[in-house]
Order: C-alpha cells, then structure tokens, then sequence
C-alpha cells in the first residue's frame, strides 16, 4: 500500500505530470526507509556513452574528495543504528577512476555494508588498473556492468567503437577472478537500455538469451540480468530532440505508466549525494539539479550551474535519517521512465 502523509510535496520549478498523475490515481510518493546509500564519486569516465544521463566523459574534472568521504563515513557511523543502510552502490562516471576508491572501498567494507561498483568495464583494462579486478574480487565488491547487448555492432553504436571487444575482455578477466561463477560469493550482474526509442523487454527472458548468447560465444559466465529504461534526460533527451523522438517516447512512457510499480521505485529507500556530498532523491535528479534542499530557487532545477547547485545545497552530513525518511520526494515528468511498464530502477525491472 502507498503510505499517506501529511505533509507538503517539494516545489519544482516546472509542471510536474507526474505528480499530478499520483493525485489523480489517490496516490503520494515519498521515502519510507533508508537502506541504500548511492554515491556519486566523480564524473569522470575513460568513455563518452551516448545515453548517459550523467554526461560523464574523459573530460569531467568533478571527482569527491577524501574530506566529503570522510564526511559522508562519518555521518554513517553516527547515524546507523537508527536506519536500515545495508548498500553503498558507487557510481559515476567510472567511479575506479576516483584516486580515493580504493580505500573508500576498504573503510566500507570494513563496517560490513555490501558495496556496488558501477563498472563500466572497460576501465579494467586501462593502465593503472590491471589489478582492480584482484581489488574488488578481495574485496567482494559486487560488479553491476553495463552491456546493452550481446551483439557488437550494438553495443559500440550506444557507447563507442571497440568497446563490445573490451567489455568481453573484461568479462573474462572478472570470470578468472571467481565473479559470476557458482559457489565464489562474487556477484557480476549485467546492465541491459535499449539501443533504440523502445522500452525494455521481458528481464527474465532477455537474461536467459543473454546467458545463452555470452556462454557459447565467448564463455562468459554471470549472475543476473537488470533492465533498465532509458531515461529522457541529459544525453538520452538531447538524441531524442535531435532525431525528432522525444515527444514520442515520453507518450510511449505516460501510456505504460503503471501505478503498481509506484511502490517499489527505488527513490522509496535511497538517497542520492553528489561529489560534494549534496543529497537528491535519485540519481536522475541529481543529474537534473533538483537536490533535497536547494540553495535558492534560482539555482533549481535544469539550467542552472551544476556546480553552484551541488556547492551550495544541503549536504548529508546536515540530515538525520529521520528528516530523510518520511520525506516526500521530487519528482518531475521523467519518473514515468522509473513506472513504465516492468518498471525500472537501478536494480533493474521492479515486477
């Protein structure tokens, strides 16, 4: 059941139809618990994909710091035992490229909380990390990697020519070091979008021919499949624009809304914090500078300056989890991408 509270939604800055479309189906979305921590440690990314929504690429500069780390462990250790946080999924950008992984890795492994690493694979195979596999296998880190397909031309189509060839270079390297093999304990789940304008199809059915496809071509072995949809953001909606589609593909999300899925949207039981420790209800909201807390209403929201936004907007270490709980959240016409059809979020489908 959606849980009703009293309490006054965010003010965005533009018409919000996805909260009209909760109103208008009796429904309210906000965080009912506190069990995943998701980390933004830099955008910086040895790639440039054409759907990333956080438009991460060789030259980004923006990397957190060891002090907003230590911050960030900080509030941890204070506030723990009053709130469910188990995870800390690490994203970026390429979050191995951040000089201070490896040991925030290592102190949050070091409290006992299951780490995620965002990998984009390729990255394993650059100079300077030819040992990070024998890292995160040490650490039993779990992998979430991203392979949109199983077929090359693809895969290269969506992130860059060559890269279908290193990421099943890198599969084999995980594979040698126990990840996605029975009995290791070394989880290596896969991450499917769409290469197209079309929603994702079956999570169940795709896996199977994902396995099938990666085990008799190139004896790649892993544990589960996520779909997820391509949300119409950043460099996704710029391609959108461009080739005449957004309209399209945001009617093609509103018509599979489903208000089942509501529910298990993963803004329900996650904050989002930005390299400068910053707090958003999700990902995509960081990525839309819509934060918890903004600093003024004239730095809120798309077009305003990333970095004034992320500087000057609240930061975790000012929460408690009880102000984050409980919390209405933002929203804003691209969370229909998180309730279309299956439903999508960053563990892929949600039923």
């Amino acid at each position: 059941m959606i849980r009703k509270l009293a309490m006054t939604p965010p003010v965005t800055p533009h018409t919000d139809t996805f909260a009209q479309r909760l109103a208008d189906d009796g429904q309210e979305l906000s965080r009912v618990a506190l069990s995943t921590l998701q980390l933004n440690v830099g955008k910086m990314c040895n790639l440039a994909c054409h759907h990333c929504h956080v438009e991460a690429g060789p030259k980004r500069t923006e990397i957190m710091t060891w002090e907003v780390m230590t911050r960030i462990l900080g509030w941890i250790d204070e506030h723990r035992d009053r709130m469910d946080i188990t995870v800390v999924d690490l994203t970026g950008g390429a979050p191995e490229m951040n000089p201070d992984f490896r040991r925030l890795v290592t102190e949050l492994r070091q409290r006992g909380l299951h780490v995620l690493d965002r990998c984009n694979l390729t990255i394993l195979l650059e100079a300077g990390y030819e040992d990070m596999a024998q890292f995160l296998a040490h650490h039993k880190v779990e992998i979430v990697a991203s392979l949109p397909c199983y077929l090359e031309d693809n895969v290269d189509k969506q992130r860059g020519l060559g890269v279908f060839k290193g990421s099943i270079e890198a599969l084999k390297l995980l594979n040698s070091v126990g990840y996605g093999r029975e009995g290791t304990g070394l989880r290596l789940d896969l991450v499917y979008n769409p290469v197209g304008y079309g929603l994702p199809p079956g999570q169940e059915s795709l896996e199977a021919d994902y396995k099938r496809e990666l085990s008799q071509r190139f004896g790649v072995q892993f544990n589960r499949l996520w779909t997820i949809t391509n949300m119409p953001i950043k460099r996704f909606e710029h391609q959108l624009h461009r080739d005449g589609e957004y309209e399209a593909y945001m009617a093609k999300l509103l018509a599979a809304h489903n208000p089942a899925n509501v529910d298990a949207v993963m803004c329900r039981s996650l904050v989002s914090v930005g390299w400068q420790g910053s707090v958003y209800d999700c990902d995509f909201n960081q990525m839309l500078l819509l934060p918890l807390e903004p600093a003024a209403l004239n730095i809120f929201g798309p077009g305003s300056d990333e970095r004034v936004v992320e500087s000057t907007s609240g930061k975790l270490w000012a929460f408690t989890p009880e102000q984050l709980i409980g919390r209405p959240i933002c929203t804003g016409e691209h969370c229909f991408g998180c309730t279309a059809g299956a439903g999508s979020s960053c563990t892929g489908a949600l039923g």
